[in-house]
């Protein structure tokens, strides 16, 4: 998937599960949001079917390289991170403070802990 079209679509996932964070499984509200993402899924899974079950989040913790930075705070080298992760990654931290050598490697694990949060929340939502 070329790169624009690949932020666009995180833009979007990002947006609704950001949506959906606040409303509990059941409640209409969520409607809008849940079609954004079921939608997602679909484009995605043209481009590349698995995309999301090819790698496990503990394969992919392993996969990112960590670097301990003279400044003391370890940051994490933004290029080993595989697609579509990194974008998604990009997307959850606009606006968050880095190093100009990496993002801080705390923010990658919180991510992480967060994207498994918001699956899981979704996952509620789609059994209501």
């Amino acid at each position: 998937m070329p790169d624009d079209e690949l932020r666009e679509l995180e833009a979007k996932r990002r947006k609704a599960l950001w949506m959906l964070a606040n409303i509990s499984p059941g409640d209409l509200k969520a409607f809008d949001a849940l079609s954004i993402l079921d939608d997602l899924d679909l484009l995605e899974g043209k481009y590349s079917p698995k995309a999301d079950k090819a790698l496990e989040l503990n394969k992919l913790r392993d996969c990112v390289t960590v670097q301990h930075h003279y400044s003391g705070i370890d940051i994490i080298l933004e290029q080993t991170i595989p697609q579509p992760w990194r974008e998604r990654f990009n997307q959850a931290s606009i606006g968050s403070t880095r190093l100009l050598n990496g993002p801080y490697a705390s923010d990658w694990d919180k991510f992480l802990v967060e994207w498994e949060r918001e699956m899981q929340h979704l996952q509620d939502h789609r059994l209501a």
